[in-house]
């Protein structure tokens, strides 16, 4: 069941039995028989197997602004979907029930087709590869990409950022935007807790944002792992030096879930640390998520209000044509027909 891929998502190393899987930083090498870290790309004959391919266990229609995105298409609906399985293995995950099993439940198939027709039907203006890491389905998120691109809709990731470079080098040919976890800023933790890597995310980013996707950055602020003002102020300099001080930042609440029951919420006070670290190191949009505030979008030359939000719900968007309606500066996102 391949629609238009051709793109191979794994190579035959020269004299070594087996297959190396390109789809995350893992790189890994499978023999016959073998599944990756992720427990869904199997080396099945000598071929990549991807097992969820098909077989969706999570989705919804939910507002973009859930994602979160702020800056694409505000205010529409987008179709969102996962699988099982994960390459990561953060102990705070909230969809871990399907993250962290590779249970496929074979029973529910949709095709790539199916799947862009069901967004079409509930008047979604993009899909959304979420819940779980949408990079470990990859050849089933191209095939609907595709369609779907077709068909006049965009396609959203929302993801840990552990694409490989081959990957993303594949990603402008169908991919509209990505919102990527910047999880913390300690490498040790990202490899022991998380089983990732920093500098492969921070290199993700630099790539996706060097392509022309549209880029957001999470990060989910849990209290006495990456709250400090250093681990902040490294994070938010890096967005805006590296990235660009037009790159959102989303700084999410942590609430006790999986394995992490014992940590306390994040209070609010901390949230408003680091928006304003964010703004300090020069990024114009810092938002905060997991909290009942208003999500204001003003305008970063005169301080305007543009969009505002309330929870997922965009009340006002005076955006005109993606300019400030009072000093005309270009806001930067994707604003659609806006």
């Amino acid at each position: 069941m391949t629609y238009h891929n051709s793109m191979k998502y794994y190579r035959k190393e020269e004299g070594k039995e087996g297959i190396t899987c390109l789809l995350c930083r893992h790189y890994c090498q499978l023999k016959e028989g073998q599944v990756g870290v992720c427990g869904v790309n199997k080396n099945e004959h000598g071929e990549l197997k991807n097992l969820v391919y098909g077989h969706p266990i999570a989705l919804n229609v939910d507002p973009v602004e859930k994602k979160p995105l702020y800056h694409f298409l505000p205010g529409t609906k987008v179709l969102s979907f996962g699988t099982v399985g994960c390459n990561f293995k953060c102990p705070f995950c909230q969809n871990w029930d399907i993250s962290q099993t590779s249970n496929i439940n074979m029973d529910i198939t949709v095709s790539p087709k199916e799947m862009v027709q069901l967004a079409i039907e509930h008047g979604a203006k993009s899909i959304a590869y979420t819940y779980n890491e949408p990079t470990i389905f990859y050849p089933y998120a191209k095939d609907i990409g595709v369609i779907a691109k077709e068909k006049g809709l965009k396609n959203i990731f929302v993801s840990n950022g552990f694409e490989t470079p081959e990957i993303i080098e594949d990603m402008p040919s169908w991919l509209d935007a990505a919102n990527i976890d910047l999880k913390s800023w300690d490498e040790a933790y990202y490899k022991k807790v998380l089983k990732g890597g920093l500098d492969a995310v921070k290199d993700t980013l630099k790539r996706m944002v060097d392509v022309g996707i549209w880029v957001e950055v999470t990060t989910l602020i849990i209290p006495g792992e990456n709250d400090s003002d250093e681990n902040l102020t490294q994070m938010a300099e890096f967005i805006s030096k590296e990235l660009g001080p037009q790159v959102p930042w989303h700084l999410s609440a942590f609430h006790p879930d999986y394995k992490m029951q014992d940590i306390e919420h994040t209070g609010l006070d901390t949230l408003l640390r680091a928006k304003a670290i964010g703004e300090k190191a020069g990024l114009y949009y810092v938002y905060l998520g997991n909290v009942p505030v208003h999500g204001g979008t003003h305008c970063p030359d005169c301080g305007e209000l543009l969009i505002d939000r309330t929870g997922y719900t965009v009340t006002v968007n005076r955006l005109v044509n993606g300019h400030c309606p009072k000093c005309n500066r270009a806001i930067e996102g994707v604003w659609g027909e806006a």
